[in-house]
């Protein structure tokens, strides 16, 4: 929960977790919808997936038990670098390098190193484990993520009170606060989309489930064009569509923003009779009532907001 997003976000999801699935075995018998609700609002879904694809494999090959080495850690769904480095030292005091972006600064800060990022990762992750002492390596990967979180900060890092203010090559050279130095950022293009709110008589809405891989797989979603550059007419639409039908094409958008781009939903929504077209095999009827629910990500969530404000 906590790769790429802050303690402060994730605190109340990871309680919540904990008390419905205090177990891995817990967690790997879970059902996957469940677990995708549960995450639903914290992004990246990916992680959700790769985590209940995990407890499945610890529960199922490991006995319930965690591999204790960076290899073994390193061969479950879902476990990068980090993650394995930080398992392996916190968990299992092996000597590992636990490399965020708290250490990152902090080591770049250290031995000033003013190559950009993330050209410096290999640099800063050598220079990690040259310093990790044998005794008490899960001491020092959380020394090392408090010290970038509270002195050695991303602006005006309180070099005054660090313990490694004497040695500090960055401070010396009075660039500690420039370091490091990160890639410039590429502008985020824009993507457009268009949505089908299909509503039947009884007031339940279709929706469809997304393919397993790929960006927010497996979540459930408005029926939805591709996302493509140029905006969507809703007559280059309509192949798209769920079903044949006069769809009235609503004002504005709703917009979302994710890390590699942004992207406009317009929506077409449409009332039908009885009980509406037949469902696909990814497809489901829900009432708006039940939304709460559902596996429904942020952008989808928008999507519902914006159709529901105009309908």
């Amino acid at each position: 929960m906590l790769q790429q997003t802050q303690v402060q976000a994730v605190i109340p999801y990871f309680l919540r977790f904990l008390e419905r699935w205090p177990t891995v075995e817990a967690l790997a018998s879970a059902d996957l919808d469940d677990v995708l609700a549960a995450w639903a609002g914290l992004g990246y879904y990916a992680r959700a997936r790769r985590l209940h694809a995990c407890a499945r494999v610890v529960a199922a090959d490991f006995g319930g038990r965690f591999p204790d080495d960076e290899a073994g850690l390193l061969a479950l769904p879902g476990v990068g670098a980090y993650t394995a480095g930080a398992i392996a030292a916190i968990a299992f005091s092996r000597p590992a390098a636990a490399v965020d972006g708290n250490v990152e600064r902090v080591m770049a800060r250290a031995y000033a190193i003013e190559t950009p990022l993330p050209a410096a990762k290999t640099a800063i992750r050598e220079r990690t484990l040259a310093m990790i002492p044998p005794d008490r390596p899960g001491d020092f990967a959380q020394a090392l993520m408090d010290l970038g979180a509270t002195v050695c900060t991303p602006r005006s890092p309180a070099c005054g009170i660090c313990p490694w203010r004497d040695g500090c090559a960055a401070r010396k050279a009075g660039i500690a606060a420039d370091l490091p130095v990160a890639a410039p950022k590429k502008q985020r293009p824009q993507k457009h989309g268009l949505v089908f709110w299909v509503e039947r008589g009884d007031g339940a809405v279709l929706l469809r489930r997304r393919p397993d891989e790929g960006l927010l797989g497996g979540m459930l979603e408005l029926p939805s064009t591709p996302w493509r550059e140029e905006r969507w007419s809703l007559a280059e639409a309509l192949p798209h569509a769920p079903a044949a039908a006069d769809y009235r094409l609503l004002p504005g958008v709703a917009r979302h923003g994710f890390t590699h781009f942004l992207i406009d939903l317009a929506v077409a929504c449409v009332r039908v009779q009885g009980t509406g077209p037949a469902p696909g095999p990814q497809d489901q009827w829900h009432k708006p009532e039940a939304f709460g629910d559902l596996a429904l990500p942020t952008l989808t969530r928008r999507a519902i907001r914006h159709a529901a404000s105009r309908l």
